[in-house]
């Protein structure tokens, strides 16, 4: 009993072990939705020492007082799929200037099939966030049997789920598709099901840039829940939206059928940019699936036949998106005059048929753009819910003389510090929630997206009143303000406001 006594004595006694970092006195803000608390954060090696009152020595200690310390955000929606490896975005300063440490690539059916070469060219060259890769469907189907318009023959369905295996099994954490571009939007619900259930398998979700998110929004939604129900994966619907005037003021309804399929137990959850404008490839906004099987538009917009059947669908793109006025060059190599510049400018500017300016661009190789076809009371509805985390649907970048999406620059402060600390559309704890607590729980991330002991030491220390967007569409490479501090993996990428350079991102493998 006396020797029991003394050990516990001892152990109250012995001083915890020295942090490398301690945060002292700053709101504390866990990842769980709850209010913040004030206390300090200690930090050795890559985890979390502890959270709260921190009596031990330190290393190094950060004033906290005024600032908020949350978990490093998590983007569950990226295209950095090349970026990230690229020389001059690999330390994705863009992100962590927004408190990003950690991205998903392979998302909306694109990016690397062979997941293993990524993450060993990630642990080769380090990066500036942590980065978790899903199987893309699209690129997968590419692979076995290229653009053709038709389902899979057996062989081939086989050939497509030993890839989805591979890639499971090199440490994915599930299958993305995008089923508004070839060859994704090719598939029938059937194979998709069959491939989902591979991601299944090995713990994986399924994320879907669904098949319509304007006319068809409802129908569309229901696919991806019912891939979800019948393959047991859990669904994520990626950049949730009612796109086009076809679908305006239909969030609510949309919404309700996500919340349906969730009250009988369905897994199914979102993501959301705060944004009104989206971007993709303009092929994709004008284009129908038809005319680009095989990789054959240059060709049809030429024949005879299918050319004026092809220019009649442009122009009822542009009815359905409120006009060609609305759709913006972002980058186009061939005429980098065109950037920034809208399809009904251009074609004022050069007394021109805004089809033709659409059709030259088409023929010369495609160019991505930006386009205003949403409404902000249908952005804001979504936006509330408990079920929707914040992702850009963005990628790692550096200014140039392009005019990408803000997005790229601004999300996570627009959503947590503009729509959440000033403008208080949803609480300051439930915006980082939906940065960082809902997105590692929709991964099954285990060790981050929260702070607490034991946790990785992804965390970033911000002004919550200077934490703000300063990106726009008329200047869209501004990088953000207020973040004092990020560190990734323990490694500050960001100190003192500055970028430190550190590549302390990690590949992040499942399990």
């Amino acid at each position: 009993m006396r020797l029991l006594l003394a050990a516990l004595l001892f152990l109250q006694a012995t001083p915890p072990d020295d942090a490398d970092v301690l945060i002292r006195g700053a709101t504390i803000v866990d990842g769980t939705g709850r209010d913040g608390v004030v206390g300090d954060l200690a930090i050795k090696g890559d985890t979390i020492l502890a959270v709260g009152e921190w009596k031990g020595a330190a290393k190094a200690t950060i004033d906290g007082k005024g600032l908020v310390a949350a978990p490093g955000f998590i983007d569950l929606h990226n295209h950095s799929d090349t970026s990230i490896l690229a020389e001059a975005t690999r330390d994705n300063y863009n992100y962590t200037s927004q408190g990003c440490t950690t991205i998903v690539t392979g998302n909306c059916g694109g990016g690397a099939v062979d997941v293993d070469k990524l993450f060993k060219q990630l642990d080769e060259n380090g990066a500036g966030t942590n980065v978790i890769h899903l199987v893309p469907h699209g690129a997968v189907r590419s692979k076995v049997f290229g653009s053709e318009r038709r389902p899979p023959t057996a062989e081939e369905l086989e050939k497509m789920k030993a890839l989805v295996e591979k890639g499971m099994k090199a440490g994915a954490w599930g299958m993305s598709t995008g089923l508004i571009y070839v060859p994704g939007n090719y598939a029938k619900t059937d194979e998709l099901i069959e491939l989902a259930k591979v991601s299944h398998a090995y713990g994986g979700i399924y994320a879907s840039h669904i098949r319509s998110e304007a006319s068809h929004l409802f129908e569309s939604l229901r696919e991806a829940i019912e891939i979800g129900e019948k393959s047991g994966c859990p669904v994520q619907i990626s950049h949730l939206k009612c796109s086009t005037k076809e679908a305006w003021g239909k969030m609510a309804e949309a919404c309700g059928i996500i919340e349906a399929a969730r009250a009988r137990g369905l897994k199914v959850t979102a993501d959301q940019y705060p944004y009104t404008a989206s971007s993709t490839n303009l092929a994709a906004y004008t284009v129908p699936a038809w005319a680009l099987e095989g990789g054959k538009l240059a060709e049809r917009l030429a024949d005879p036949e299918d050319g004026p059947k092809l220019r009649k669908e442009i122009l009822e793109s542009f009815e359905r998106r409120d006009g060609p006025d609305k759709i913006f060059v972002a980058s186009y190599s061939k005429k980098k005059s065109y950037n920034g510049k809208s399809i009904d400018a251009i074609a004022k500017a050069e007394s021109r048929d805004p089809v033709d300016v659409v059709v030259d661009i088409l023929r010369n190789g495609n160019a991505q753009v930006v386009g205003f076809s949403m409404r902000e009371d249908d952005m804001l509805v979504a936006m509330k819910k408990d079920w929707v985390a914040t992702a850009s649907d963005g990628s790692a970048k550096h200014p140039t003389d392009e005019r990408p999406h803000p997005r790229n620059y601004g999300t996570f402060p627009r959503k947590i510090g503009r729509f959440g600390a000033e403008q208080k559309i949803v609480p300051l704890a439930f915006a980082i929630r939906s940065a960082s607590g809902l997105p590692a729980d929709i991964l099954g991330l285990k060790d981050r997206g929260y702070l607490k002991a034991g946790s990785k030491a992804d965390v970033v220390l911000f002004d919550p009143e200077k934490f703000r967007d300063t990106a726009t569409f008329d200047a869209p490479d501004k990088y953000s303000l207020g973040i004092r501090w990020v560190a990734v993996n323990g490694i500050a990428v960001i100190a003192e406001g500055k970028r430190t350079g550190a590549l302390s991102g990690r590949a992040l493998r499942r399990p």
